[in-house]
């Protein structure tokens, strides 16, 4: 059995690479009473619950051109939700597949080969009682053996969920072997996981990289660029704060962003 990939490169038998996408979407947000607290982890945990994240992963494996061969989906107590869906290879139309580095086509264009792969997304709503934070966490991972990238995904589940930092990790595992029984670790080129993001995404965010080539791993954080106070408040009207109210919470949820996004935490005197 042979099979040609990317056009250059004809194979031995299935494509045998692992392509993981895992990453962390957070939104953050600050209440001022207990109740506002109880409303706002009432309110994010019903806006995502498992019933939507089902929509949310079905629509992925549409994208990425897979069946859905089963689904498992679960609401907590007293928040939160998780759903895995297994999907399998769906035969493309053209018989031609796309790993270019660019961002994901419409859903209608794009053709995929998948096998023995997996979607994934948990939640976590948290609050701490004492400085007012509310966080929305959600972790997703998406897993295909084949030729396509589960990054060609990455746009339309950014945009699925209010992201105020993305924390994405991506990496090729395994290897497949070419007829002359040459072994692949990676079958397509890639220096970056912001390859794969739209331009509009990539307006709103800062972006840091740490890749690790040689491994084929990759590491993207993103954070948006603008910071509007009145986005993070709930049930609150920024109007009504007073100028050092104002400062406090603006010095106090751009701290937790920042925190979040450098996997730290920050000594008062950065502020």
């Amino acid at each position: 059995m042979t099979k040609k990939l990317n056009n250059k490169l004809k194979l031995h038998g299935f494509n045998n690479l692992t392509k993981s996408l895992s990453f962390n979407i957070y939104d953050i947000c600050y209440t001022l009473t207990p109740e506002q607290r109880r409303a706002y982890i009432e309110y994010i945990d019903e806006e995502y619950n498992a019933k939507r994240l089902t929509r949310i992963l079905t629509e992925v494996a549409r994208i990425i051109g897979a069946n859905v061969l089963n689904v498992a989906h679960q609401d907590y107590d007293p928040q939160g939700a998780s759903v895995t869906m297994l999907i399998a290879e769906e035969p493309t139309a053209s018989g031609k597949l796309s790993n270019s580095a660019a961002p994901g086509p419409l859903p209608d264009a794009v053709t995929a080969h998948l096998d023995k792969s997996h979607l994934t997304v948990h939640t976590y709503p948290e609050s701490h009682p004492h400085n007012g934070i509310s966080t929305f966490r959600v972790d997703i991972d998406v897993s295909t053996c084949g030729l396509v990238s589960p990054l060609k995904a990455l746009n339309y589940l950014i945009h699925s969920f209010e992201s105020d930092i993305v924390i994405m990790d991506y990496r090729v595992r395994g290897f497949t072997r070419n007829t002359r029984g040459r072994k692949h670790f990676i079958d397509h080129k890639i220096s970056s996981i912001q390859n794969y993001l739209a331009r509009d995404t990539k307006a709103r965010y800062e972006m840091i990289d740490v890749n690790v080539y040689q491994e084929n791993i990759f590491h993207t954080k993103m954070m948006l660029k603008a910071f509007d106070l009145d986005n993070y408040l709930f049930d609150i009207d920024a109007k009504t704060l007073t100028r050092s109210e104002y400062n406090r919470l603006h010095k106090r949820i751009k701290r937790e962003m920042l925190e979040i996004f450098y996997g730290r935490n920050l000594p008062p005197a950065r502020y």
